[in-house]
């Protein structure tokens, strides 16, 4: 589901060997924290369980920032897991490709997803969307997966992911923004230190895109230590300077959907 990380916690998902050191590891051993290294018998719910679970955590929270490109005709996600973000876009595309390192997640959304003739997923080495035919998706996205990420992987996905989209497609990524914060912040969810808001950004133009949004959010913490980039090719029709802007009270929504949305979806029908 992560495509660059540390050591594997008990959960499965990086660590940190101490305040600010990030223990590198190499796409093998990576892989091997997300195939068999960790237990998915919860889906990845867990990890919403700030929002009070992944339907408020969709619908309260993702889907409002993707307001304008949802419903899309093709759909590529990047780092599906085991499809906790994925029901919810097949619900909004018209075809969705699913890519990720682990062929236990790619084997797991096949399962889930069985019978769905307009999903397909593919296993790749970390850094390869040649799974994926160029100028051919509306929307590329991925979520709480690319946050581990170094800048080598980043850079890769950034550049190929312009390739892959059509003219007025956009590309939503969620990565760390610890390089932009202080040396010797807390990092308790393994953000990668080298990775920011303005490095992404920098890539982004690097490889002849556009950003179109940048979102800066703290993460059940106080500093902003996770980014939204949402960027396009350059000759994407919105035009004017890039929007981007702090939110300290990311958290602070999450807290408002866990006490006020979530209870909604648990009525039953």
């Amino acid at each position: 589901m992560a495509d660059a990380g540390g050591n594997a916690s008990r959960s499965g998902k990086p660590a940190f060997d101490g305040p600010g050191v990030y223990a590198m590891l190499s796409l093998e051993q990576n892989r091997a924290i997300w195939d068999g290294g960790h237990d998915w018998s919860g889906q990845g719910e867990e990890w919403s369980a700030m929002w009070g679970g992944s339907a408020p955590h969709w619908w309260g929270s993702i889907a409002p920032r993707l307001n304008r490109w949802l419903p899309a005709g093709a759909v590529l996600e990047i780092a599906p897991g085991h499809g906790r973000w994925t029901r919810y876009l097949l619900g909004n595309c018209e075809t969705l490709l699913g890519i990720d390192l682990s062929g236990e997640c790619v084997a797991a959304c096949r399962r889930r997803f069985a019978g769905i003739d307009r999903a397909r997923f593919e296993q790749n080495d970390g850094l390869s969307l040649a799974a994926a035919p160029d100028g051919a998706f509306d929307l590329i996205f991925s979520y709480d997966s690319l946050v581990h990420a170094e800048p080598a992987v980043l850079e890769a996905y950034v550049t190929q992911g312009l390739a892959k989209l059509k003219p007025e497609g956009v590309a939503f990524l969620h990565h760390s923004n610890m390089a932009a914060l202080p040396p010797g912040t807390r990092n308790p969810h393994s953000r990668h230190v080298a990775v920011s808001g303005e490095t992404v950004a920098a890539m982004v133009a690097a490889a002849g895109g556009r950003v179109l949004v940048q979102e800066r959010v703290n993460w059940g913490q106080e500093e902003l230590v996770d980014c939204f980039t949402l960027f396009a090719q350059a000759r994407h029709a919105d035009a004017g300077p890039a929007t981007a802007f702090d939110n300290p009270r990311f958290s602070d929504e999450a807290k408002l959907i866990r006490q006020m949305q979530a209870p909604w979806f648990r009525m039953p029908r």
